[in-house]
């Protein structure tokens, strides 16, 4: 079977693939093959899921207690069906191709507006978060004398390590670099095979105990949860990507259970093994002298600088579209080039002012999360499929936009005053 390609520019006006580009770009390297099968869409989707948040699972179960964990599980449960109406609005109009063409379907220019800003307000603060996992676990993988009482000290190796990814952004085709993304898998098993093999072979015990429930970190800890789930972005392009749409339902069902259980096991035992001592991002809480942990160390420093060029695309994407069509393309590659290089070295200098990993995810998956995959699909569908509705779900719908937008007022009030708080300690405000 042929393969299309999608341009973006195209798909954002809700119009077929005109353009001739020398090499089309695709949004968020998804193609739009129709071509995948069941087994690869699953793979995929996992693909998306899995990230930076299993990394802070064991620190949100000992934030909000045992039964948060139920909450992790609910969470899932939620993302998977709002992951489900988003195929169904895609069924009811299926000229939207992308997560901002259901938004334009929803609720016109102003629809695709908001989208497109949480959108991008996503990339960025994913890239944030990446280079703050990097800064911490490149520290924890030299020796403290040579990274942080040398001469080279970790904010150093941090921006050696971004500048060896640099040049990635001014690759233009994407899909020559896009076989980096097939590596999230991989190294989420090698950090998911770390935490298991210390757990049984690493001897390591600890006396503090995990309260059963803290509500008063609830807030927090959902935003970490949702942050963890928050790969709705990308759905669009996956349903469209499908041989046979209709398996979208079970394969997003197979797909985020595959990922709670992970998330779940991964929560319970390094909770278990660490407790109250567990830091915000469990590989740097493995015994320091074990093999397995410099392995996931590297693993976990490896991810962000193989994720910067594919987070990068929409942006770049967007940026191509702003140029004069009179700019030649060699102008074009070195406007793309210079932005993505000038964002990143912001991004740097923003995560080694701000290296409170814990918080900034949690605020991340407030701000912006809880909106990308629970409120606006939720609202998107009562919108485009209320006729076909029974009172039921009208009702269970409208809640969920209301829990989405609740939780994402409490949860960016409290991370954002934690933030605040340790920035006036460390910093002696």
């Amino acid at each position: 079977m042929s393969r299309t390609m999608i341009c973006v520019a195209c798909v954002e006006e809700n119009k077929g693939c005109e353009c001739e580009h020398e090499k089309p770009v695709k949004e968020l390297v998804l193609e739009a093959s129709e071509n995948s099968s069941f087994l690869h869409s699953v793979i995929n989707m996992v693909g998306m899921l899995i990230g930076l948040g299993q990394l802070s699972m064991p620190y949100a179960v000992e934030s909000g207690g045992w039964m948060s964990i139920f909450l992790l599980i609910f969470f899932g449960i939620l993302t998977t069906y709002t992951s489900h109406i988003l195929g169904n609005c895609i069924r009811r109009n299926p000229k939207s191709k992308s997560y901002s063409d259901i938004g334009y379907s929803a609720f016109g220019s102003h629809g695709r507006l908001i989208t497109s800003l949480f959108i991008y307000l996503e990339i960025f603060m994913a890239l944030v978060s990446y280079t703050i996992s990097l800064h911490d676990n490149i520290s924890a993988a030299f020796p403290a004398t040579f990274s942080n009482h040398g001469h080279f000290p970790a904010a150093k190796l941090t921006a050696v390590a971004v500048a060896i990814a640099l040049p990635s952004l001014w690759i233009r085709d994407l899909s020559s670099i896009s076989f980096l993304s097939s590596g999230g898998i991989l190294m989420s098993a090698i950090i998911f095979g770390s935490v298991v093999y210390t757990a049984v072979f690493g001897g390591v015990t600890d006396d503090g105990r995990i309260p059963v429930l803290r509500l008063g970190n609830i807030p927090t800890v959902s935003g970490i949860y949702l942050f963890s789930f928050g790969g709705h972005i990308v759905f669009p392009n996956l349903y469209t990507s499908m041989k046979d749409p209709s398996k979208f339902t079970k394969v997003s069902i197979v797909s985020f259970a595959t990922v709670t259980a992970l998330y779940t096991a991964l929560a319970m035992t390094g909770a278990k093994m660490f407790g109250p001592s567990v830091n915000s991002q469990i590989t740097l809480s493995l015994p320091k002298h074990l093999l397995v942990t410099k392995i996931a160390l590297w693993a976990t420093v490896l991810t962000p600088m193989t994720k910067y060029a594919l987070e990068f695309a929409p942006l770049a994407i967007q940026l191509e579209r702003s140029l004069p069509s009179t700019m030649t393309d060699r102008t074009k590659l070195v406007a793309r080039g210079l932005m993505g290089s000038s964002l990143l070295l912001v991004i740097l200098a923003l995560a080694l002012t701000v290296p409170y990993f814990g918080y900034v995810l949690s605020l991340s998956g407030s701000l912006v999360s809880v909106t990308i995959a629970v409120t606006l699909p939720a609202a998107f569908y009562l919108k485009i499929c209320w006729d076909g509705m029974s009172k039921f779900t009208r009702v269970a719908n409208l809640g969920f936009v209301i829990l989405g937008c609740v939780l994402g007022v409490l949860g960016s009030f409290e991370s954002s005053k934690l933030l605040v708080k340790e920035l006036i300690r460390v910093h002696g405000g």
